[in-house]
């Protein structure tokens, strides 16, 4: 059998004993985290877009942006149904349930993510702040209305209210706007309060509120670990770096940790698999 480099599974090993000791954990996701249910990773928001300009010669951040949506709500809505017909159909992999099966096993989990896809819920975790909120949500920009809508398809570009008849949109946050000020005071609440780990799982960790808590709990001596493949600012910060995707690393932490989890991988994704 192949022997492979042993710090990442010496880096496995010490996480698993530091979750096994753990009795809280906050894990901070981002679009990696859902690259294994076959989502993209994008640029911006996805991978979808890696070229300068859209179709409509607009960056995709100035197409998903508060201000565009303002003014030209049918080209918003163009990039969002794109990014909505590739989140159809996805289902949680082994990252988003070996997160909800820690549930069971501490006292407290908190998911903090940047995704929009709703896949944490579905793998069923309770304690979630969608911080840029969900894409299956609709709000009415004019009245309360509010509806679920599971996809896009069919409707009318942009659609509209039924009871008023004004433009819908999702109930997510988009370029240039404030994130959510209930969920932030939520979020700064549960770090008060504290947590034995935190993990940073498939973010390029490039916005504050983001690497600010991992940078306060490595600081504050808690065991930070960042899962990602390709290194951050925050690759040097945490005190454990696994450059692995999110659901070989999550099955293999909580298989290490003794925590039982059922999910089938295949043992050549993992560099360091012990030998048999």
């Amino acid at each position: 059998m192949t022997t492979h480099s042993p710090t990442i599974e010496a880096t496995l090993d010490a996480v698993a004993e530091h979750l096994r000791r753990a009795r809280s954990a906050l894990f901070i996701t981002g679009a990696g985290i859902s690259a294994d249910s076959g989502l993209p990773t994008y640029r911006g928001v996805g991978g979808l877009y890696d070229s300068e300009a859209t179709d409509d010669g607009l960056r995709i951040e100035e197409a998903l942006s508060g201000e565009v949506f303002a003014v030209r709500p049918d080209i918003t809505w163009k990039y969002l149904i794109q990014i909505e017909e590739n989140c159809r159909g996805a289902k949680p992999n082994a990252a988003h349930r070996a997160i909800a099966c820690l549930d069971r096993h501490l006292d407290r989990v908190m998911v903090f993510t940047q995704n929009v896809d709703g896949l944490h819920r579905l793998a069923g975790s309770r304690e979630i702040i969608e911080i840029h909120g969900n894409l299956q949500t609709l709000q009415c920009t004019s009245c309360p209305h509010q509806e679920t809508a599971p996809d896009f398809g069919g409707r009318e570009v942009p659609p509209r209210c039924p009871i008023c008849d004004a433009v819908l949109r999702p109930k997510v946050v988009l370029f240039g706007e404030m994130l959510p000020a209930d969920k932030l005071d939520r979020f700064i609440e549960a770090l008060q309060e504290g947590f034995d780990m935190v993990f940073s799982i498939g973010t390029s960790s490039v916005f504050p509120y983001i690497t600010q808590p991992v940078v306060f709990a490595a600081g504050s001596g808690i065991p930070t670990v960042e899962i990602n493949p390709s290194r951050t600012q925050l690759s040097d910060v945490v005190d454990y770096y696994l450059p692995l995707g999110a659901a070989v690393a999550m099955t293999a932490i909580l298989e290490r940790a003794g925590i039982d989890f059922e999910q089938p991988w295949t043992p050549a994704q993992l560099p360091n698999q012990r030998p048999k």
